[in-house]
C-alpha cells in the first residue's frame, strides 16, 4: 500500500495541530504504550529509522487495534511536526484537539487505500 505525498502532508499537519490543541506521545516506547492502551488516534513512524527493527512492531499493532498508521519519509520531518527540535522515530496523537477532522480524513483515506 503506497501512501500519497498529500496524505503524508495531511498527517503531518494533523500532528502539528494536535501538538498545540491536543496531546502527543513521542518516541517508540511511548507510542507503543499508547497503541496498546488504545489511546492513540493516529500514529506516524519515520521510514529512515535505523535499525528498522526498532519500529517494525508498530504497524502490526496499529492494524490489530484499528488505529490509522502513516509512514513518513524522515525522522527530522516527524520531529519538526511534533514540535521537538530533534528527530524522532514515532509520534502518536492521543488527544486530537482541533485536529479531529484532519485525523478523520487521514483515516478515511487510509481505509480507501487498503481496499
Amino acid at each position: 500500500m503506497e501512501v500519497t505525498k498529500e496524505l503524508i502532508e495531511k498527517a503531518l499537519e494533523a500532528v502539528e495541530v494536535a501538538r498545540s490543541s491536543g496531546k502527543l506521545k513521542k518516541g517508540t516506547n511511548e507510542v507503543t504504550k499508547a497503541i496498546e492502551k488504545g489511546t492513540a488516534k493516529l500514529v506516524l513512524v519515520a521510514k529512515d529509522v535505523s535499525p528498522p527493527e526498532i519500529v517494525m512492531h508498530i504497524p502490526i499493532l496499529c492494524k490489530e487495534k484499528n488505529i490509522p498508521f502513516v509512514q513518513v519519509p524522515s525522522r527530522e520531518e516527524l520531529g519538526a511536526s511534533a514540535g521537538i527540535g530533534v528527530p524522532t522515530t514515532a509520534v502518536a496523537v492521543v488527544q486530537e484537539g482541533e485536529a479531529k477532522a484532519a485525523i478523520k480524513e487521514v483515516a478515511k483515506s487510509l481505509l480507501e487505500l487498503a481496499k
